[in-house]
């Protein structure tokens, strides 16, 4: 029985240099293997051609480089792209590319599912399966640039030129389905890969992991690999947060924000982005803005208010478009920056909080949030 073919996909500078160090070969060699695979988009290593044709005969008997099956993808009338990949078992993951003037940013999955549970997102509803791998995180990325690269000119790219220039994704975000901090050590392996010179060659400002506030893993990122960082906060106390983000009963908003003031001694930049999302008689009244601005006027920060995308499963409404008109002045007005976030790709369910995929949930998660939408959110007063 022959051992499963190593993915070189999930291997970061340090594992694949062990990797070739195994085999005799010089760390350069894993450096040229490793542009070979991410810079270059090359999954056929008889194509790898200044390498040694023993090296890449033993790359072709015990490696591979593969990302997830794409099994559809589509295409909204904004321009943002959106691809279903297959990992496996009956579980499938999305990610979303959103083009815009200055940038082009991949939304990316670290999860089958989720298991957090927020009542406004769809991939909460679906259940979880399991944490992805390093490689099927990195795929997500991979295949998304090989085929956003198709669609440029050739003739924009001269001989030799490194692809990571073309700037045809500037941006990661992992916002896509699960929980990035529950699946810490392949995220961190991806995110690595993500900055390496010799892969993707990213910024640490242009790479954001997002997260519902799993502080000790907060922690850990400030000292392993600080990236920019979102926390989805949602609620501007305990109380409705707890009905929103049941995370918040582990770790309530006092050790959040403590958490979040730690991580900005490291952060690349110097604000954290929280999330929050628009919901419609449930999170958007003045007095929760008011209460929103006396929650994190202790942290420097950028509020990014989201309207809600509705889904069949939610049983919640958007704001009214006045509504967070409002909500957002007087955040304004209390002097924290605050933007409203523009709703993209949402014909074809790729905006924020619709990423569903399909999960074969063995958590059994999605009963028990059924069973929450008959349970009305209770309203809370200061």
């Amino acid at each position: 029985m022959h051992p499963e073919p190593i993915n070189l996909l999930g291997l970061d500078a340090p594992a694949l240099t062990q990797l070739v160090g195994q085999w005799g070969g010089k760390p350069f060699r894993a450096r040229q293997l490793q542009k070979w695979v991410h810079q270059r988009n090359t999954s056929c290593f008889e194509d790898m051609t200044d390498l040694a044709r023993d090296f890449r005969a033993q790359l072709t008997e015990q490696c591979v480089v593969q990302a997830p099956t794409v099994l559809t993808q589509q295409r909204s009338s904004d321009g943002t792209r959106k691809w279903l990949f297959d990992v496996g078992q009956g579980n499938a993951i999305e990610s979303v590319f959103i083009p815009e003037d200055d940038r082009g940013t991949l939304c990316i999955s670290s999860q089958a599912g989720c298991n957090v549970g927020c009542r406004f997102c769809s991939t909460g509803h679906q259940g979880f399966n399991r944490n992805l791998t390093a490689a099927e995180i990195v795929g997500q990325l991979w295949w998304a640039r090989h085929e956003l690269l198709k669609d440029l000119d050739s003739s924009r790219l001269s001989a030799g030129e490194k692809i990571a220039d073309t700037r045809v994704i500037s941006n990661v975000v992992m916002m896509g389905m699960g929980e990035p901090l529950l699946n810490y050590d392949p995220v961190v392996t991806a995110v690595r890969l993500m900055l390496d010179d010799n892969a993707y060659g990213l910024s640490r400002r242009r790479v954001t992991v997002s997260t519902s506030g799993v502080v000790p893993m907060m922690d850990r990122l400030s000292q392993d690999c600080p990236v920019a960082l979102a926390v989805s906060l949602h609620a501007p106390n305990d109380a409705l947060r707890d009905q929103l983000v049941p995370l918040n009963k582990k770790y309530p908003l006092a050790e959040l924000l403590a958490a979040c003031e730690r991580y900005l001694e490291f952060a690349p930049r110097d604000f954290i982005t929280f999330e929050y999302v628009m919901l419609d008689g449930v999170n958007d009244s003045d007095q929760h803005a008011h209460e929103l601005v006396d929650l994190v006027r202790r942290v420097h920060c950028k509020l990014n208010l989201i309207p809600f995308n509705p889904f069949p499963a939610s049983g919640l409404k958007r704001s009214a478009a006045a509504r967070i008109k409002t909500f957002s002045q007087i955040l304004s007005d209390a002097g924290i920056v605050t933007t409203v976030r523009k709703t993209r790709g949402d014909d074809i369910d790729a905006a924020c909080g619709q990423l569903a995929g399909e999960v074969q949930d063995r958590t059994r998660l999605s009963e028990t949030m059924a069973l929450k939408r008959s349970i009305p959110i209770k309203e809370v007063r200061a």
